[in-house]
């Protein structure tokens, strides 16, 4: 049986424990400020095979390696692009860099690229855990695979109980999304994954930053990072997202839900604080994930609404679109693949 340890901080003995394990080639479940991550010795080929078999993740999907400083970064070695050194002085950030893959890395790690993800997660019990292993991390989202990822120990339990030897318990994630993924190997630098450090924010360090189009399939080649599928970060529910002017939306979602409800199919509608009143329907489970002035809430509490509405066994969710500034980029990126495009205009 998997074991949920609460820890309290960065001395926590169960870090040491933990850190045991990972040097003994077990799997680890720990916090980062985005979302819980699935970890192993990153210089362990066999430890990182695990992680697959856990997540039932195909091995073309690549992993991101999470270093705890930057004398780590140099132990490895990684190489550093110049297009990454303004990035990597916000390090730790909600940030993965794509760089050139190490040698001592195992091409497992990379889906048997030549490029890696690197980021050093902005989160003490993760940083804590990756200083006492001695190693770099590789770790994706502590869920099954495509499943909607774990912002809380209790979610990890949920999907990988049996497969995990210890989840390090510290709350909910701060953030709620995953890491932005930049590739600094390419020229111009793409943005292959909106995450939790804003676009706008990542332009002021690489202004010619382009925003790559991120539609695969799982059959597909060796991706160039994770998160990179059209249905992902799904609930066990099928979604739809309807995006237009909020007038719209709300108008069509309470259409929609009432035609469903009238066939006898129970509904989840995923909103903000401001549809309230138009969509907190009878018979509807409603979730109001804040407010559209504060979308960096919105973004922290979606993946356990997501959970939410699974446990309330909806047959289908009705979710909103939300503006694209700051958070909202990552929040439409992470609804578009939970609706494996089902994406309806209004």
């Amino acid at each position: 049986m998997t074991r949920i340890v609460p820890v309290h901080s960065a001395d926590d003995p169960a870090i040491y424990e933990a850190a045991r394990l990972l040097r003994e080639g077990e799997l680890v479940a720990f916090p980062t400020e985005t979302v819980y991550g699935l970890g192993a010795n990153a210089l362990n080929a066999e430890a990182v095979a695990k992680i697959f078999a856990a997540k039932g993740r195909p091995s073309t999907d690549p992993l991101i390696v999470h270093v705890s400083d930057l004398d780590m970064l140099r132990r490895v070695p990684f190489d550093l692009p110049p297009a990454a050194e303004g990035l990597a002085a916000l390090w730790p950030a909600p940030l993965t860099l794509i760089v050139k893959r190490p040698s001592v890395v195992p091409t497992l790690v990379s889906a048997g690229l030549d490029t890696i993800g690197l980021r050093m997660p902005d989160h003490p019990i993760a940083l804590a855990l990756i200083r006492a292993a001695g190693v770099p991390i590789a770790a994706p989202s502590a869920n099954r695979f495509a499943h909607t990822s774990p912002t809380s120990a209790q979610h990890v339990y949920d999907d990988l109980n049996g497969s995990v030897a210890m989840i390090l318990d510290a709350g909910v994630t701060a953030v709620g999304v995953e890491s932005s993924i930049v590739d600094v190997t390419s020229d111009p630098p793409r943005l292959l994954r909106p995450g939790g450090l804003s676009l706008e924010t990542i332009r002021t360090y690489l202004p010619d930053i382009q925003v790559a189009e991120r539609l695969s399939d799982v059959s597909d080649e060796a991706m160039t990072a994770p998160g990179m599928l059209l249905k992902h970060y799904s609930p066990d529910a099928p979604l739809i997202l309807f995006e237009g002017d909020n007038y719209s939306v709300r108008e069509a979602i309470r259409l929609e839900a009432e035609r469903n409800l009238t066939e006898g199919v129970s509904v989840g509608i995923l909103a903000a604080e401001e549809d309230r009143a138009a969509l907190d329907l009878p018979a509807v489970h409603f979730i109001a994930l804040g407010s559209l002035t504060d979308l960096a809430t919105i973004a922290q509490r979606l993946y356990a609404s997501l959970r939410e509405m699974e446990q309330a066994q909806v047959d289908i969710i009705l979710a909103r679109a939300f503006p694209t500034k700051g958070h909202g980029l990552a929040i439409r990126d992470r609804l578009l693949r939970a609706a494996a495009g089902n994406v309806i205009q209004v």
